[in-house]
């Protein structure tokens, strides 16, 4: 089974993934290590290698396909978001298990996260990649287009309720001002990476950002980029930031399939010293031959997804009756072995905005068949499209017999995720969609988690045809007024309150939360923190 969920969290132009045509001549104009990223699949993922002693190449293995969007201002792949937390900087940056906030090209924190403006100063003499110096309209363009009602990116969903603009002071200085205080903002500006001016303003600058080209000031460059095989990285000699590189290079292999990913990492001729997304089947193999296995719990879940224009799926009794018979116990401890627990609300428990809501779906098959008899439905067929996600299709198995117990004739549809989110897309009719999310990718704070989640432009709330509900647009305008109240008691009460709505409703929700497991050689590496969200962050390793 494969498990490559680089678009499990979409992003607008998902089509656009896959241009690129008449943006090449920008390669010509690049040093050749940046032209390099027009490179395209390769019949192995073992270049890059080479190098000795503390100048041998760290090889990661990924789990998840390196093919997806790279631009920063809109992307949801994990392989790229990863990689880009190494290429690029924001004037923040945060701690990729805390999410601290760090100054990266601001030379510090605002002392006032409370102000309506904050002023950055950018750090002295940083270069991008390219040798051309960080300038505040490199900043002012990136925060620009984030802020652009006419151009759809991920990205403005994140920033476009809070922050006003942002400004030039001078070459080296920038004004961000915003439309109330919103202290949450400071850890978000790690999502607005800093790119070049020079290089993402020509024509067809960003569509090569869509495809691989990565130019950004951090502590290492992209030196290839070969999609569906691997990317390799240098440390940029230039860089003179908080995180300096310790790897001289890095090659990260992308292996979605489970079986050849658990083996480049494991034996005595290991290829690789870490990897992401390891299968918990596997997790005693592994520790029997010397690595250190870790898990990170946080917001990675398997989601019901219904399609609420298609009968019986508005009708809110049936959506919470096929929660309701779900045995998700025997899910955790079959399909995932241990390594997760039955989601109790939207967010995870582990989240500091957490509340067992005041409706949690319990395994009560009895129930369910009330609600479905409620519900004036009887002899209801469902299929269940699904993405082909490993531990996905582990646990759809618990659901169908779950749901046939109940009397709902239940069939299974995994497919390749691309497939399920082009049906998606293109707004073909389904019934119920079963897949993976983790909005942790992009921060803790629950504001955000459920911004990405739900809205009146959402585009998941444009899969499920929702937002036009009556009990919708008050939960968006509840939601609004959460994100404006500045005191964080009150707030937090706020979010609770209309996350009880969101889970009463189970329009979109989540069945299980789970651990991702991360596995490295502690003999050849040592400063490895397992993430709770896809891919690695070594900004803070090194070498044994």
């Amino acid at each position: 089974m494969r498990d490559d969920v680089t678009r499990d969290l979409p992003a607008p132009r998902r089509r656009s993934f896959l241009k690129g045509a008449g943006a090449l001549g920008l390669a010509a104009a690049l040093p050749s290590t940046l032209a390099a990223c027009s490179g395209g699949p390769q019949s192995t993922n073992d270049t890059g290698g080479g190098g000795s002693g503390k100048d041998r190449t760290l090889t990661a293995v990924i789990g998840y396909g390196n093919d997806g969007s790279w631009d920063p201002t809109q992307t949801a792949s994990a392989f790229s978001m990863a990689a880009n937390n190494h290429i690029y900087e924001g004037l923040l940056d945060t701690d990729p298990i805390t999410r601290v906030p760090y100054p990266a090209l601001g030379t510090e924190v605002p002392a006032d996260p409370g102000a309506t403006t904050w002023k950055f100063t950018l750090r002295p003499n940083a270069t991008f990649h390219d040798g051309k110096p960080v300038t505040a309209d490199d900043v002012v363009f990136v925060f620009d287009r984030i802020l652009d009602p006419k151009t759809p990116t991920l990205a403005k969903g994140f920033f476009e309720s809070w922050l006003e603009g942002v400004r030039k002071v001078d070459d080296r200085t920038v004004e961000l001002v915003l439309k109330f205080p919103f202290p949450d903002g400071l850890s978000r500006l790690t999502l607005a990476k800093v790119m070049p001016k020079h290089v993402f303003a020509r024509p067809g600058g960003w569509d090569r950002a869509i495809t691989g080209l990565a130019v950004g000031s951090g502590p290492y460059r992209q030196s290839a980029h070969h999609p569906k095989s691997n990317t390799t990285f240098e440390a940029f000699a230039a860089y003179n930031g908080p995180r300096p590189a310790a790897f001289k290079r890095m090659n990260w292999l992308t292996i979605v399939d489970a079986a050849p990913r658990v083996a480049k990492i494991s034996g005595a001729g290991a290829g690789a010293q870490i990897a992401d997304n390891i299968p918990y089947a596997n997790i005693a193999r592994l520790e029997q031959g010397g690595l250190t296995v870790s898990g990170g719990a946080g917001m990675n879940n398997l989601f019901l997804m219904f399609n609420t224009a298609h009968k019986p799926f508005d009708d809110v009794r049936v959506r919470q009756a096929l929660h309701y018979a779900i045995d998700r116990r025997k899910m955790v401890q079959v399909a995932l072995r241990g390594h997760g627990k039955p989601a109790s609300s939207f967010l995870n428990e582990g989240n500091p905005a957490y509340r067992r809501a005041k409706t949690v779906y319990g395994y009560d098959p009895e129930k369910a068949k009330a609600l479905l008899k409620a519900a004036g439905v009887s002899g209801l067929k469902v299929n269940i499209l699904a993405v082909n996600v490993s531990w996905i299709v582990d646990c759809l198995p618990t659901i169908k017999s779950s749901w046939d117990a109940v009397g709902v004739e239940t069939t299974l549809a995994p497919q390749e995720t691309t497939a399920v989110f082009t049906k998606m897309d293109q707004k073909q009719d389904y019934q119920v969609v079963a897949a993976a999310s983790n909005p942790n990718q992009f921060g803790l704070d629950a504001d955000l988690i459920m911004h990405y989640n739900y809205g009146p432009q959402n585009l998941w709330m444009g899969y499920t045809r929702w937002a036009g509900n009556p009990v919708a647009r008050q939960l968006f305008a509840d939601m609004d007024r959460a994100t404006r109240e500045s005191d964080p008691v009150k707030k937090k009460a706020l979010i609770q309150d209309y996350i009880d709505v969101v889970a009463e409703q189970a329009v979109l929700y989540p069945v299980v939360h789970n651990e991702l497991m991360t596995a490295w050689d502690p003999r050849r590496l040592t400063g490895i923190r397992a993430q709770p969200y896809p891919g690695i962050n070594v900004l803070q390793a090194k070498w044994v």
